[in-house]
């Protein structure tokens, strides 16, 4: 008997100490979008016919991604088409040198980029709506 109580007593310390502070994996935020996200730059666009290019950046370790999104007051169906343009070792666009179109979520322009890779981000304007847009960078 005593020994049966002394197991159980061990096994629901185990228990208790397994689960103290440590939240479900889903349930946690996450860590490396709130300091990506939370870095971002906000520039604004002003329509023009030819695209606009922002930077030199540099990329660190607050994100593997470089990531856009349209300020959150654009009005519906305003878009930026962006790429990146990795300037130590091109003049032309990532992605085969495609843009790729972004609104008001955040959307991936390059992934997987290497801390301190230089970059512009080069912008157009999806159709002559996008007048004056302010947009997020996170890098």
């Amino acid at each position: 008997m005593i020994r049966s109580r002394a197991f159980a007593a061990v096994l629901f310390t185990a228990a208790a100490l397994l689960g103290v502070g440590v939240a479900p994996a889903s349930a946690q935020p996450s860590a490396a979008a709130t300091s990506c996200y939370g870095g971002a730059k906000t520039l604004t666009y002003h329509y023009q016919a030819a695209a606009k290019e922002y930077g030199t950046y540099t990329t660190s370790s607050r994100c593997g991604d470089i990531n856009i999104r349209l300020d959150s007051g654009t009005p519906d169906g305003w878009y930026l088409d962006a790429c990146v343009v990795f300037v130590d070792h091109t003049t032309k666009c990532n992605n085969d040198d495609a843009y790729t179109t972004h609104g008001t979520e955040w959307g991936t322009v390059a992934t997987d980029v290497k801390d301190g890779t230089h970059f512009v981000l080069r912008i157009h304007a999806y159709d002559q709506d996008a007048q004056n847009v302010t947009f997020h960078l996170a890098y």
